[in-house]
């Protein structure tokens, strides 16, 4: 994902335990993670590291359009999310991975929290989460500032380029292509034995001297 990360809180991870946490020697299966923002903010994409986490589900607090109380409300965006295709086996239990804002049950917008609940239903692995929680602002794609400078400084294609004192590139091609002919036939017919202009059997001929 290109751009920075939204700047946000990721508060200590809460196990949701079942019975007697004291007594209760059952490990937990669901884990929740919180994450605050300082500003409302409309996400991309929430990328994250998984660690044996089977499923995730991740729930939104967002302020509700046109509030004038500046209410809030909990909603859906991702219900059982598969990250390990087998929850008994390693296949993907330490990859990165990344949901965008299309795959969501619901827009993202004016988000003042993002709860991730993490599930894992093996009681193979000792411990699960997710790390490396980074969550991405939305960006307008016709933003000026979106698009490089470089860019701006290409020659659009229909504005023809200016030949005018250059020569004709037809006679350039033509002529380039009579001179590597004439190169492969010196090449061909060249003889690797050196000879001298008047040297005759090591020795020069009296009838090819010529007097000036």
């Amino acid at each position: 994902m290109t751009g920075n990360p939204v700047d946000c809180t990721v508060k200590s991870t809460v196990a949701l335990q079942i019975g007697d946490v004291v007594s209760d020697s059952f490990r937990p299966g669901v884990y929740i993670t919180d994450v605050v923002f300082g500003e409302p903010v409309n996400i991309q994409e929430i990328s994250f590291k998984n660690s044996y986490t089977a499923f995730l589900t991740v729930r939104v607090l967002r302020k509700e359009a046109g509030s004038e109380d500046g209410s809030t409300k909990w909603v859906t965006c991702v219900r059982n999310h598969c990250l390990m295709a087998n929850p008994h086996t390693e296949e993907g239990s330490q990859d990165y991975f990344s949901i965008y804002r299309q795959q969501m049950l619901t827009q993202p917008d004016n988000v003042t929290t993002v709860r991730l609940i993490q599930r894992q239903p093996s009681s193979v692995w000792l411990n699960f989460n997710i790390e490396e929680i980074k969550i991405y602002p939305l960006v307008h794609e016709d933003s000026e500032r979106d698009v490089p400078s470089w860019l701006s400084t290409i020659t659009p294609v229909e504005e023809p380029l200016d030949l005018n004192g250059l020569p004709d590139p037809d006679e350039v091609s033509s002529s380039i292509q009579q001179m590597w002919a004439l190169t492969e036939i010196m090449q061909s017919s060249q003889t690797s034995a050196s000879i001298g202009r008047f040297d005759v059997d090591g020795s020069y001929d009296i009838n090819l001297l010529s007097y000036t």
